[in-house]
């Protein structure tokens, strides 16, 4: 038997809908002018009485964007950066939610005060401190400083996200586990670790993202010589002005590695936190 939605109830759809179309197509607007100024002919980006819809084709822009500096660089730059806090990151951050979620020890609130506590502190705040620190530690001007301090606010974040995924998987899993012959290693290996896995997937893709936008610490921590991808953007804005076009070209550039990395993982995510650890 079937039964017909009220009209009260099939306008209020049609009205989430709408809502939903209005929040999408708001989001999706500045990808979209992005990508329409970096394929449209440069002097039509400039142009004080813009078109929505697209104007031109071509690869100028692109062409323009590799050869106003060093491309290669700053990206594979970025990339070892992002991939060491996300591997960094993640392991530290796997290893610090399970001591807080697993076991008892004095100070463990105090901990997680600390955590919450760290990620309330504006990062404009930490510029002076950390910079004053790193050239202590003969880090300023290295990868390595700057990937020190992009885990200071990453890995707080990691340790919150991981532990709240640790605290929902029930310890009876663990505990049958071990009954049946495996020492609290192999059982959080075999038990715990397949259902964290989402959410590492997750804290992974967050970190990336973080470090591979991150501008002002990357700015300020890194010389010419040395820097990242978000740096190597200010370089379209000359004496003579900005260059809109190349810059929507590299920036797009630069957007590649994020949605490829987000296709890949997706399904997995997807996958891994729909599925049920135990059937009833």
């Amino acid at each position: 038997m079937t039964s017909t939605a009220s009209p009260a109830r099939r306008t209020a759809r049609a009205g989430w809908n709408v809502l939903g179309l209005l929040v999408v197509a708001t989001a999706g607007f500045p990808v979209y002018w992005m990508l329409d100024t970096a394929i449209k002919p440069a002097k039509d980006a400039i142009d004080p009485d813009p078109s929505l819809l697209p104007t031109g084709f071509t690869l100028d822009n692109f062409r323009r964007a590799f050869d106003i500096a060093d491309f290669w660089g700053p990206v594979g730059r970025s990339l070892i950066v992002s991939l060491s806090v996300v591997l960094i990151g993640v392991v530290v951050g796997m290893l610090a939610a399970l001591a807080i979620s697993r076991f008892a020890f004095r100070g463990r609130k105090i901990v997680i005060v600390g955590i919450l506590a760290v990620q309330m502190v504006p990062l404009v705040a930490m510029i002076i401190p950390v910079f004053l620190l790193l050239n202590d530690l003969h880090q300023y001007d290295k990868l390595t400083g700057l990937i020190i301090t992009y885990l200071t606010f990453i890995l707080p974040f990691t340790v919150w996200t991981l532990r709240g995924f640790i605290v929902n998987i029930p310890r009876e899993l663990e505990e049958a586990a071990m009954v049946d012959g495996c020492s609290r290693t192999g059982a959080f290996v075999r038990v715990v670790f397949p259902l964290l896995a989402p959410g590492m997937v997750a804290t992974s893709v967050y970190g990336f993202i973080q470090a591979w936008n991150e501008y002002l610490y990357a700015l300020m921590l890194l010389s010419q010589e040395n820097q990242t991808a978000t740096v190597w953007l200010g370089n379209f804005t000359t004496k003579h002005g900005t260059e809109y076009a190349p810059m929507m070209a590299g920036a797009t550039m630069m957007a590649v590695p994020i949605v490829v990395l987000f296709l890949l993982v997706q399904r997995k995510m997807a996958a891994g936190l729909t599925a049920g650890a135990v059937k009833g």
